[in-house]
């Protein structure tokens, strides 16, 4: 994947296996994966998440996708989306995104999730795309709901955390309300 522009200076590609040290920037960070069954991450961690990503193209057929997000104004990885599929037959993926915290609070998560979903239903066929958080994670429930997901559920001790077990919301968008809402364009409610 060359560069895709998601705006005038942030882009995302493929990872690269030197982009490690950026990853682990942020993968180190305890508050980076305090609602996650990872990290913070020591350094094999990081190397091995991008050894992992870098195999995973190399899989027929390709069924996850990891988008290292660039700030070209420093060069340097700030984040990563990715996409699962989680069924072929189903036509269904699910998303998920990182993002430094230098950089949180900007709108950068919903132009991610955004380019994540236009990548599912627009490149990858895709029919549904969901995606999980900590309810504790309000910022990333914000994110779900501006780029048009809905909120489906709750799933109950969905997840192993270090402090016990962690409930998960569940989002979900199909793809006639994604080409409702003018697939393409942004997805952002007002």
């Amino acid at each position: 994947m060359e560069r895709i522009y998601l705006s005038s200076h942030l882009y995302w590609r493929n990872l690269k296996k030197g982009d490690w040290k950026d990853v682990h920037e942020y993968a180190s960070l305890e508050v980076v994966s305090r609602f996650q069954n990872w990290g913070p991450n020591k350094e094999h961690d990081t190397i091995a998440y991008v050894e992992e990503a870098l195999q995973a193209i190399k899989v027929i057929p390709q069924t996850r996708y990891v988008h290292a997000l660039v700030d070209e104004r420093v060069d340097k990885v700030i984040g990563a989306g990715e996409i699962i599929i989680k069924s072929f037959t189903h036509r269904s993926g699910e998303i998920g995104y990182i993002l430094h915290p230098d950089y949180w609070g900007k709108g950068i998560g919903t132009l991610v999730g955004c380019a994540l979903v236009e990548r599912g239903f627009g490149n990858l066929n895709l029919h549904r795309i969901s995606a999980t958080c900590d309810p504790r994670n309000v910022s990333s429930q914000r994110v779900l709901v501006k780029i048009g997901m809905t909120l489906e559920g709750r799933i109950r001790h969905h997840m192993k955390l270090k402090d016990g077990w962690r409930d998960s919301l569940l989002y979900g968008m199909l793809e006639d309300e994604w080409k409702t809402e003018g697939g393409g364009e942004s997805h952002e409610r007002k």
